[in-house]
């Protein structure tokens, strides 16, 4: 018989390891015993204790999966890296039975596609995450080595120390406490929620629990540089997508620590912003107090941007924010009320926002500066008049803002200050001519999601996942981060989000983390969802 391997289409380099391969050869003439029976329903509680079970006394391969995945390089940039990804990804899909394909993608990581039918099932559920992360600098992590997965016994910032990884005990039981964590890039954001759906599969398939539904899984490989190549890619591939609901795994639990379900995101665009002064840097000593101080200039142009509570003093900033319905606003008076617990676990004296609550603030337009550069700090520093300054912007969108016309508002207010704004290095001629000069980036975006919280799906997954939870969920109609789910959107699938990594989990910045006790409660959930789900 032939491998199932033989049926990835663009297979990328890499050899199926011999473990996996009697994995896939044994499944194969197994089959997949939890499809091969009639759906007998079992409440959801009775399914999260049956993965739980299933956990326990496999914890060691569970987490040994993770940490070998964790361990391949994965910034978008970095093709041969991310490409191994993608190998390593088809490697876990088909040793679970996943007929997998890769949708490829020009200079970069394909899209990963997977597809798992249950012969009773009705509906189709489509699992999107992304296997790429954040570039990393490897000086700002504690231990140096961002892609050599490393356990502690509690989070560093509440004194965790670095543990080895236990020898394998499967005969003893669990041997991971909850409140251990993995730090790693991508531990958290996305490879997670990966291991964890492809667990809860191991799960359901040793407990000889049915799916209730058809699986596909869409992992992309470039979620974190813009996801540029997404939706060309998936238009391509439309044949592939047939499905009644899609699930992103992307994003954190609420800030409470509970399991939380979301039904919109912001959308994102970036923009870079340079301003210059001489054409070289000068000497403070002889120039100071003559020559014009980019950074000097940088930083009143950023400030008079936002009022003293946050509020962005740009024209027509809120002007086409869409308003929320009465159903969102019931299910945001509703969320938890936890700024207090914010404000003292972070350090906040004083939050921005002029008074409004967090869960408020987050369904408005913001404007971030994420990175500010000019000649040097700390041991470098140089008495110098610097020759130029630059800044890294983000501005989240919501439901009714266009990208474009965001980045315009944004470059529209700039020349309102007296610049001369243009996309490209200033001429001799242009520095001589104007006293201030800005060279702005349209780095673009796309725009925010939203599925309706009264739809047939919609109130299912809640109460599935509230079952999975004994009842904890928050319920909330948006998330602050952004996640390209206009694409869903436009192929007409309605898409919700059910994140389980930690809120603390340092996503995007140094020392990202993965807490297990979210990890395994993470895989309960998706399996109820996998087991459960109907409507």
């Amino acid at each position: 018989m032939e491998l199932a391997s033989k049926s990835v289409t663009g297979k990328i380099g890499g050899n199926v390891t011999l473990k996996k391969i009697v994995i896939m050869v044994l499944m194969a003439l197994a089959g997949y015993p939890a499809l091969a029976q009639k759906p007998t329903p079992q409440a959801p509680a009775q399914v999260a204790q049956q993965v739980r079970d299933y956990r326990i006394a496999n914890e060691d391969r569970i987490i040994r999966e993770l940490t070998e995945f964790l361990a391949i390089p994965n910034v978008a940039s970095d093709t041969p890296n991310i490409q191994k990804n993608a190998a390593h990804l088809v490697e876990m899909l088909e040793a679970r039975g996943i007929e997998t394909h890769l949708l490829p993608i020009t200079g970069r990581g394909p899209v990963v596609f997977g597809k798992l039918t249950s012969p009773e099932a009705k509906r189709t559920v489509i699992f999107y995450a992304h296997y790429d992360g954040q570039p990393v600098d490897p000086a700002a992590w504690t231990d140096g080595r961002p892609f050599e997965p490393a356990l502690r016994d509690a989070a560093i910032e509440a004194g965790g120390k670095r543990i080895p990884f236990p020898e394998n005990s499967a005969q003893h039981g669990a041997i991971y406490n909850d409140d251990w964590r993995i730090y790693a890039r991508s531990s958290s954001d996305d490879k997670s929620p990966i291991v964890a759906l492809l667990a809860a599969l191991d799960a359901l398939r040793e407990k000889k629990i049915p799916l209730s539904v058809n699986l596909k899984v869409i992992l992309e490989g470039e979620e974190e540089a813009g996801s540029t190549n997404l939706q060309h890619t998936l238009e391509l591939h439309k044949n592939l997508l047939g499905g009644d609901l899609l699930i992103t795994g992307d994003g954190p639990v609420h800030q409470s620590g509970r399991p939380l379900v979301f039904f919109g995101n912001r959308g994102d665009i970036g923009l870079d912003i340079t301003v210059y002064g001489a054409v070289r840097a000068l000497h403070s000593g002889h120039y100071g107090n003559w020559a014009p101080n980019p950074a000097m200039e940088l930083s009143r142009l950023l400030a008079s941007m936002k009022d003293a509570d946050g509020r962005v003093l740009i024209d027509g900033y809120y002007d086409d924010v869409t308003p929320l319905g009465e159903l969102e606003k019931k299910a945001l008076a509703q969320m938890p009320q936890n700024d207090a617990d914010l404000e003292r676990e972070l350090g906040i004296a004083k939050p921005e926002g002029g008074g409004k609550k967090l869960v408020e603030l987050l369904t408005q337009p913001s404007l971030n500066i994420r990175g500010l550069r000019s000649a040097y700090v700390g041991e470098q520093a140089q008495n110098v008049v610097p020759d130029r300054a630059e800044a890294s912007l983000d501005a989240r969108l919501v439901m009714g803002e266009d990208p474009q016309k965001k980045f315009e508002q944004i470059a529209a207010f700039i020349r309102k200050q007296g610049y001369l704004v243009i996309d490209r290095e200033p001429t001799m001629e242009e520095r001589r001519s104007h006293a201030l000069i800005a060279k702005v980036i349209n780095e673009g975006g796309y725009r925010a999601s939203r599925t309706h919280m009264d739809l047939p799906v919609s109130k299912a997954l809640v109460e599935v996942v509230q079952g999975a939870a004994g009842g904890n969920t928050v319920i909330a109609p948006g998330l602050g981060g952004s996640v390209p789910m206009y694409i869903f959107e436009d192929l007409g699938l309605p898409w919700i989000g059910v994140p389980i990594v930690n809120y603390d989990n340092h996503q995007h910045s140094s020392d990202e983390n993965l807490r297990l006790g979210n990890l395994w409660r993470g895989m309960e959930i998706y399996g109820v969802i996998l087991a459960d789900l109907n409507w």
